[in-house]
């Protein structure tokens, strides 16, 4: 006998059944799988609303002077529209999003001047029974234009707590040029509200102590400078105690600039090594560079070791003579002979005996004049050299007057001399620099600025720091290759030193044209 089992037949429809089983919403009847609630999920989003609490609409406040958001309680932000940095501001606006779980968010298109942001966001939540639930939604943002504090204080004209006065209070002022190209290449001036030029120097304008704290370190760090500040109140809560002061921070640069003649005091000659007491300043950077004319010795004088033993300069660059070179002999090293104490020799000068004949007197006078100079690797003969001729010069200088002769020499050289004029050697520079302030009208102003910018083509080391500018209103000359001056005895600057002057990077113009509301 044969037995037919049906159990499994049986068994298999009923486990497929348990496994997938169905039932009728209780609000429409449409076939769902169980949950919960026991609605579909049209039914279910009729019911129950996970945005509920989250706002649709909210205000974004907008400054148009410096086109900053406000983001609570006080803090102004720049953020460009459809940014990562707007999106998370407008999110922070929505206070609901911390009872939901926040998938996806993302910018609706709007017109760029219909003073609406709208956001897209996904959220997910879960409602009671267990049941999880995904809605889309937009909120629409309305800007709002709010002046922020610190344009609000620019439009009252009282809008400075902190001032930064720069003064350089001497004849040449090669120093303070070379100050103001380092500022436009670290861009210290950034936070500066406005820049005002005054007799000797410029103002700067600052918000907030900490941004002036700032410069004046910025300052203190690049040139010898003396530092003093003040304090000055405007007004005070008697209730609350508060007290409303105006700062300033005066800079004072050091009176001395690249080629200048100086007489140093007995005391700081001898912590320097015995230099002579007449040197020539080298340059200026973080420290003094001088050197001995007469040994090429150098030395380097720190602003604390200044201030203590303060000195001017007893010669300038429009007091310097033109000779001609006659003759040059080298001396050399195993035959110099050096004041007691000597210290270290400059490797990048070369000391010589020259003879010399003024320029304006040659072919009249033949008796040449003999001097030292640390110039024997750029001098030779038929050369033009500019010196200070220190036998005619007028010097009021309590520490010249206490020099023997024999201490004194006649002629200084400073710097090799080019047969061009400065004018035709101007319009051969296709080259410019960028300025804080609008360039001064004083004569003599120009005469210093032009001797700076010689300074930089004669001197590699000394124009390693600023950012030069092709000048596009120059055209380049036919034959000038790499040698833009078009003549390679003339020191130039090279094309590949340039920098285009763009006119995207238009953040320095724009905050030097905030000196006109001062």
């Amino acid at each position: 006998m044969e037995y037919v089992d049906f159990s499994a037949g049986v068994n298999n429809s009923a486990g497929a059944s348990i496994q997938n089983p169905t039932i009728l919403c209780c609000e429409c009847g449409t076939t769902i799988q169980p949950n919960p609630s026991n609605m579909c999920v049209v039914c279910l989003r009729t019911h129950v609303d996970i945005t509920e609490g989250i706002p649709k609409q909210a205000v974004l406040h907008f400054c148009r002077n410096c086109e900053r958001y406000l983001q609570p309680p006080g803090e102004w932000i720049s953020a460009a529209l459809e940014s990562r940095e707007l999106l998370a501001l407008c999110l922070k606006k929505l206070r609901g999003l911390k009872d939901v779980k926040l998938v996806d968010a993302g910018f609706v298109w709007t017109e760029a001047h219909s003073k609406r942001i709208k956001l897209k966001l996904t959220v997910h939540a879960q409602i009671s029974g267990g049941t999880v639930l995904q809605q889309v939604f937009i909120v629409e943002f309305t800007i709002q234009n709010q002046m922020c504090d610190d344009c609000h204080r620019t439009e009252a004209k009282d809008f400075w707590r902190c001032m930064v006065q720069v003064r350089q209070r001497c004849d040449n002022k090669k120093t303070f040029y070379y100050l103001e190209q380092l500022i436009l290449k670290h861009k210290a001036h950034n936070n500066t509200l406005g820049i005002k030029p005054m007799h000797g120097g410029l103002d700067f304008y600052y918000a907030n102590d900490n941004h002036a704290r700032k410069m004046v370190d910025f300052l203190q760090t690049m040139i010898p400078a003396k530092i003093t500040s003040s304090k000055r109140l405007i007004s005070h809560d008697i209730h609350s105690n508060n007290y409303n002061y105006k700062y300033t921070w005066s800079v004072e640069i050091v009176p001395l600039s690249k080629g200048s003649a100086v007489c140093l005091p007995k005391k700081l000659r001898q912590q320097l090594g015995n230099l002579s007491p007449i040197c020539l300043i080298h340059k200026v950077a973080s420290a003094i560079h001088l050197i001995d004319p007469l040994t090429a010795q150098i030395a380097e004088l720190s602003s604390q070791a200044y201030f203590r033993n303060p000195f001017e300069a007893i010669c300038n660059p429009p007091q310097l003579v033109e000779y001609v070179v006659m003759d040059v002999e080298i001396i050399m090293e195993k035959d110099r002979k050096y004041y007691p104490g000597q210290g270290q020799l400059s490797f990048r000068h070369a000391l010589c005996d020259i003879w010399l004949v003024r320029a304006s007197e040659l072919g009249i006078n033949d008796n040449t004049i003999h001097t030292r100079s640390h110039l024997g690797h750029l001098l030779k003969v038929g050369d033009s050299v500019m010196g200070y001729n220190l036998a005619e010069a007028n010097i009021n200088n309590a520490e010249y007057d206490k020099l023997i002769t024999q201490e004194i020499p006649d002629i200084i050289l400073v710097k090799k001399c080019f047969a061009v004029d400065r004018q035709a050697r101007s319009k051969q520079r296709i080259w410019k620099l960028r300025h804080l302030t609008e360039d001064a009208d004083d004569q003599r102003q120009k005469m210093d600025y032009n001797e700076f910018l010689e300074d930089l083509e004669e001197d590699t080391e000394y124009r390693k720091l600023v950012n030069i500018y092709r000048d596009k209103s120059k055209l380049m000359p036919v034959d000038g290759g790499d040698t833009p001056g078009g003549n390679d005895n003339i020191p130039h600057i090279t094309l590949a030193e340039m920098l285009e002057d763009l006119t995207l990077e238009c953040e320095d113009d724009e905050m030097i044209g905030e000196a006109g509301k001062i």
